[in-house]
C-alpha cells in the first residue's frame, strides 16, 4: 500500500516578496541580507549561479539565522528562461534540497513538470510537501500576453499548491487578461498573475488587490529579476501596494516615455497626505486606443495626459470644460461612474496660479515666447483673464496664426528690445537639461518685471539665474508642475490640494536626480579627462 501524500502546508504569504540573485552565493546572500530590511518574504534565485547546489548550505544557514521570513526557491532551467544548465533531475533535486533547507515554496516551471513521468513528480511532490514546503508551478511568456487561460490549465493539471502564470505586456489592455485570470482562478487556487514589462505595471501592482496570493518586487535598482520590475522600497512607500483593496480609486499618467514621470510621487504624496484610498500609476500608452480601452476597463477614476494624446483625446470626450475647447488640448481626464469622460486643461492654472499670486493679470503685458502645445495653455488662459498677450516665435508665421485664434498679438524678435513687458513666459525647451540652446531671448530682450520659466530641469535654468542677477521676481517651471498637478487633484477630490506637500516632494527628487547625474557626469569627466 502506498505511503499517504502529505498534505500542502497551510502558508499564508505576505503581499510582496523580494526577488533576489547573484552571479556568486555571496552576492546572493548579501543582496538578501539587504533586502531583509524591507521585506520578509524573499525568493532565492539560484539558477543563475555557477553551481546551485553548492549554495544550499548557505541558504540553510541564512534560513536558519532568520526564521521570520517566509522564502522560495527557484531553479529555472535555460531552455526554460532561466540560467541552469544542468539536467531536469538535477533542477529537481536542488529544489527538493532547498525546501529540506528551509524553504517555504519551490518553484517549478509547467515546462519541467511536463517533462517528468508521473511517478517522478509524485515522488517529487512527496518529498516537498514532506519537508514541509509548497509547490508552485509557474509558466513564462517572454515575449506576449496570450492563452493564459490555457497556460493556467496546464499547470492546474499537476495539482500545485501555487498557480503562476507571467506573461508579457505589449499594450496596457494586455493587464487586464492578467488581472481577469487572477480574479476567476483566485476562487479556487493561490494563483500569481504577473505582465512583465513596463506597461505591465499595472498588473504588479493590483494583482494582490484582484486576488493574487502575492506580487514581485527587486531588491533594489539594478538588481531586477525580471523586465518592469519594481523596487520593493517603490511598491511601499509609492504606490502602498500592501494597502491596496477594491475600494482603492485608480489614476494614471498617460505618455510615452514616462518612466521618468514626477507625476506618481506628486499625486501619490497628496492622496496620502489627505487620507485618500487612491493612487496614481505611470502608464506606457503607444495607442489612444489601448489607453482608453485600460480607463474603461479597469476602470481608471482619471488620467493625465501628455503630447500628442492632449489633441487625440478631444473626440472621444463627453464633454469639455469651455477652455479646454478653446485651446484644443485636454491634459487631465476625469472619468464618471457612467464611464463617460469628461476633459479639462490644468496647464491653464499652472501658468496662471503662479502669476496671479504676483502681479495683477488684468491690463497687463505678458509676452509668451514660443508658440507650441505649452505656449497655447498659457496663450489663452492669460487671454481670458484680461491680459494683453504678446507672442514670439522663431518662426513668426506660426505666432501669427495663434495670436489670431486667441485674441493675443504676434510681435517679431527684432522688436522685443523696444517693449516693455510686465511678465515673459519661456515655452520653449530653450535651457532644458540637454538642449543646444540655453537662453530663449537675448539679456537685453529680458524686459520685464517677472520672468517664467516652464522648464523645471534644471530647477535653476540659465534664464532664471540670468533674471534673478537682474533683480526680477523669478517662477520657476517647478511651480507650474505642481500647481497644474494641484488642480488635477481639485477636479479628481473636490478637495483642496496639499501644494506644500507637493512641491516639497517633487523638489526634493529634483534635486537628488540632478545631484545624482552631477556626480555620474563628473566620475565620467575624471575618467575621461
Amino acid at each position: 500500500m502506498p505511503a499517504p501524500v502529505p498534505a500542502a502546508p497551510r502558508l499564508r504569504a505576505p503581499r510582496l516578496c523580494v526577488a533576489v540573485q547573484g552571479s556568486t552565493p555571496a552576492e546572493l546572500f548579501s543582496r538578501a541580507e539587504g533586502a531583509l530590511k524591507d521585506a520578509r518574504f524573499l525568493e532565492f534565485r539560484l539558477d543563475p549561479l555557477p553551481k546551485p547546489a553548492a549554495a544550499l548550505p548557505q541558504l540553510k544557514d541564512f534560513l536558519a539565522h532568520n526564521r521570520e521570513i517566509m522564502a522560495i526557491a527557484t531553479c529555472r532551467r535555460k531552455e526554460n528562461g532561466g540560467h541552469f544548465a544542468g539536467s531536469l533531475t538535477s533542477e529537481l533535486d536542488i529544489l527538493l534540497h532547498a525546501a529540506e533547507a528551509g524553504c517555504h515554496i519551490v518553484d517549478l516551471e509547467v515546462e519541467s513538470a511536463e517533462q517528468t513521468t508521473k511517478p517522478q513528480l509524485a515522488r517529487f511532490r512527496a518529498a516537498v510537501r514532506a519537508a514541509g514546503a509548497a509547490l508552485l508551478v509557474s509558466f513564462h511568456d517572454f515575449t506576449r500576453t496570450k492563452g493564459l487561460a490555457q497556460a493556467a490549465q496546464r499547470i492546474q493539471a499537476f495539482e500545485p499548491d501555487f498557480v503562476k502564470v507571467v506573461s508579457t505586456a505589449r499594450t496596457l489592455a494586455d493587464n487586464l487578461a492578467v488581472l481577469r485570470l487572477i480574479e476567476d482562478l483566485s476562487l479556487h487556487s493561490n494563483v500569481i498573475g504577473i505582465a512583465m514589462g513596463e506597461e505591465g505595471i499595472v498588473s504588479r501592482l493590483l494583482g494582490p488587490r484582484a486576488g493574487a496570493a502575492f506580487t514581485f518586487a527587486s531588491a533594489g535598482e539594478g538588481v531586477e529579476t525580471a523586465p518592469g520590475q519594481t523596487t520593493v522600497r517603490t511598491l511601499v512607500d509609492l504606490y502602498r501596494v500592501e494597502q491596496l483593496d477594491q475600494a482603492t480609486r485608480i489614476f494614471g499618467v498617460a505618455g510615452n516615455p514616462i518612466g521618468h514621470s514626477l507625476s506618481p510621487l506628486m499625486h501619490n504624496t497628496a492622496f496620502r497626505r489627505e487620507s485618500i484610498n487612491a493612487i496614481m500609476l505611470p502608464l506606457k500608452v503607444k495607442s489612444l486606443d489601448d489607453l482608453l480601452t485600460l480607463t474603461r476597463e479597469l476602470p481608471l477614476s482619471g488620467v493625465a495626459v501628455t503630447m500628442p494624446l492632449k489633441q487625440d483625446v478631444l473626440p472621444h470626450l463627453a464633454n469639455m470644460d469651455p477652455l479646454t475647447s478653446r485651446i484644443g488640448a485636454c491634459n487631465t481626464l476625469r472619468v464618471s461612474s457612467d464611464g463617460k469622460i469628461v476633459g479639462f486643461n490644468t496647464d491653464v492654472a499652472g501658468v496662471v496660479r503662479p502669476l496671479e499670486r504676483r502681479m495683477r493679470l488684468r491690463g497687463s503685458r505678458i509676452l509668451v515666447v514660443g508658440a507650441g502645445g505649452a505656449a497655447r495653455a498659457a496663450v489663452f488662459g492669460l487671454v481670458e483673464q484680461g491680459a494683453e498677450v504678446f507672442i514670439t516665435n522663431r518662426t513668426h508665421e506660426t505666432a501669427v496664426a495663434l495670436a489670431r485664434k486667441a485674441k493675443a498679438k504676434a510681435v517679431k524678435r527684432d522688436q522685443l528690445v523696444k517693449n516693455r513687458f510686465d511678465a515673459i513666459i519661456n515655452t520653449t525647451p530653450c535651457g532644458m537639461t540637454g538642449a543646444i540652446q540655453s537662453l530663449p531671448i537675448a539679456e537685453n530682450e529680458l524686459n520685464a518685471h517677472v520672468v517664467f520659466d516652464m522648464v523645471y530641469n534644471p530647477l535653476d535654468t540659465a534664464l532664471l539665474k540670468l533674471a534673478r542677477s537682474r533683480g526680477l521676481t523669478v517662477i520657476s517651471g517647478l511651480e507650474m508642475f505642481v500647481q497644474q498637478g494641484a488642480r488635477q487633484f481639485e477636479i479628481w477630490t473636490g478637495k483642496p490640494a496639499p501644494e506644500a506637500d507637493m512641491l516639497r516632494v517633487v523638489e526634493l527628487a529634483l534635486r537628488n536626480h540632478q545631484k545624482s547625474d552631477h556626480t555620474v557626469s563628473s566620475s565620467n569627466h575624471k575618467k575621461h579627462p
